[in-house]
């Protein structure tokens, strides 16, 4: 085991001499995201999703917000200079390069671009108690807007890098967002409204690009900016892949797997265990399954018998074998790398989220 993931992370950031629940302070202060953000405070009396995202920028700690630059710091520190970058070893401090912050930054402002477009709402399936019509087309437009300024101001920090491979790296990290976002809001039919038709091997495709891939890039980029030799370059990738599905299953394993009160925690039918017990039941049985315990009309709620459902089958049990495989992997990746106390931290984020 290791230390509980607040506490993995406060002893991170020493290790890397960074505050980076910070890291995106100096753009989100900025005169034009400040305009923005006074935009947005009309929204308050509304339920649209932009004010609960902003508000967890300042407020949320649990969900640790800025993980991804904190592992790209990390992973930095733990690989250390290598023998080609020689001739630039002034430029480390606490044994990371300031391109190598540059680059943890710009992870953390396109992660939190797309955050802030997750916040568009379907206008057509708004009810009366979300608010105002007007307000929320308003607020979907704010959420275009800063969304957009924010992964401009990425870029634009991405091309003073001046490093080609690492540009191509993230933009190509972006384009895998875009498609992995695409993936999650395509229904073909009202069926597949309720849940996709889908296994684990192809779940595990669409998680890699929508959760995985930016971190695993930023990782390898990293490893690059240090020109590091392709080996390690493979191994920082491996690290942030595995480490964010295995993230990624955790997240989904939670409604499961953790002891909460009487209410029942939301989760979704195209989470891992929920995909995992269609494979195991059947497509067909699934859906009869669904059809049974959901109320019609109902895409994104479900109820405790179906929780339960998928307890008693072997769908859970199986996510928390998956969450513990990738989270092996991640760490044979590491096993590349000198010890250090960097790489320890690494190693201890894996345990926190393998921990079920």
């Amino acid at each position: 085991g290791g230390p509980p993931g607040s506490q993995v992370v406060s002893e991170a950031e020493k290790i890397v001499g960074y505050p980076t629940s910070f890291m995106s302070l100096r753009c989100l202060l900025s005169d034009e995201l400040s305009n923005i953000a006074m935009q947005v405070r009309k929204l308050v009396g509304t339920k649209h999703p932009l004010l609960v995202t902003s508000r967890g920028f300042v407020y949320d700690s649990r969900n640790n917000l800025q993980m991804r630059g904190l592992v790209v710091l990390l992973i930095s520190k733990a690989a250390g200079p290598s023998t080609a970058g020689l001739s630039f070893q002034h430029d480390m401090v606490s044994g990371i390069y300031s391109s190598q912050r540059s680059l943890a930054e710009i992870t953390e402002l396109i992660h939190t671009a797309f955050l802030v477009h997750r916040g568009i709402v379907n206008i057509g399936e708004l009810k009366s108690c979300d608010g105002p019509l007007k307000d929320m087309q308003f607020g979907n437009k704010m959420a275009v807007l800063s969304g957009d300024f924010l992964l401009a101001n990425a870029c634009a920090s991405l091309a003073q890098l001046q490093n080609t491979k690492v540009v191509e790296l993230i933009s190509s990290a972006i384009g895998d967002l875009v498609q992995g976002i695409y993936y999650e809001n395509s229904k073909s039919s009202e069926e597949n409204c309720l849940t996709d038709d889908i296994g684990i091997s192809r779940w595990k495709e669409q998680v890699f690009l929508s959760h995985s891939a930016l971190l695993a890039k930023s990782c390898q980029a990293a490893m690059e900016l240090a020109k590091h030799s392709v080996e390690i370059q493979d191994m920082a990738f491996q690290y942030g892949k595995h480490m964010s599905m295995s993230h990624k299953l955790h997240s989904d394993l939670q409604p499961f797997v953790k002891e909460s009160s009487t209410d029942t925690m939301a989760f979704s039918l195209n989470s891992a265990p929920a995909i995992l017990h269609q494979e195991f039941l059947g497509r067909e049985a699934w859906l009869k399954q669904i059809r049974e315990e959901t109320p019609p009309h109902r895409c994104a709620c479900v109820f405790q018998q179906l929780q339960e459902a998928i307890k008693a089958g072997k769908g859970v049990t199986s996510a928390i074998d998956l969450c513990r495989c990738h989270g092996n992997r991640a760490l044979a990746a590491l096993e590349r790398f000198p010890p250090s106390e960097a790489r320890d931290a690494l190693a201890n984020i894996v345990y926190a989220v393998t921990r079920l």
